[in-house]
């Protein structure tokens, strides 16, 4: 396994949560990263990513100004900071690698996937 997600769990609604990802292979400092997550019964959805660099940042209009995403080239890694969650944010989040240096909102757009974390909000 490439990507190893990490950091889900169980939380009341306006809670918090920080997800991890590491790229094992060290292959991922050179491309966008991005977080994607995916509800029962609902399609995957873009979340949030950025380039390489960090320098764009991209998010889904729905966690802007809640969620934030980080990473750490040195380490491979990357982060999705969720702050005053809700109900409808509970989904398996997915990490990914994306084809470019450029981020990308689009699930085509990624070619490595991790296994996915549960977040599950109550109410």
């Amino acid at each position: 396994v490439q990507l190893q997600a990490s950091g889900g769990g169980l939380v009341q609604a306006g809670g918090s949560l920080r997800l991890s990802c590491a790229d094992s292979r060290r292959t991922s400092s050179n491309n966008a990263m991005g977080w994607f997550r995916q509800a029962p019964g609902k399609e995957r959805e873009f979340v949030a990513a950025l380039s390489w660099n960090s320098g764009i940042k991209y998010y889904a209009d729905s966690v802007k100004g809640r969620f934030t995403i980080s990473r750490d080239n040195a380490k491979s890694a990357v982060y999705l900071q969720m702050n005053s969650l809700q109900p409808e944010d509970t989904a398996v989040y997915y990490c990914a690698v994306g084809l470019r240096a450029s981020a990308g909102r689009l699930p085509g757009e990624y070619k490595y996937w991790g296994q996915g974390t549960l977040v599950t909000v109550s109410s």
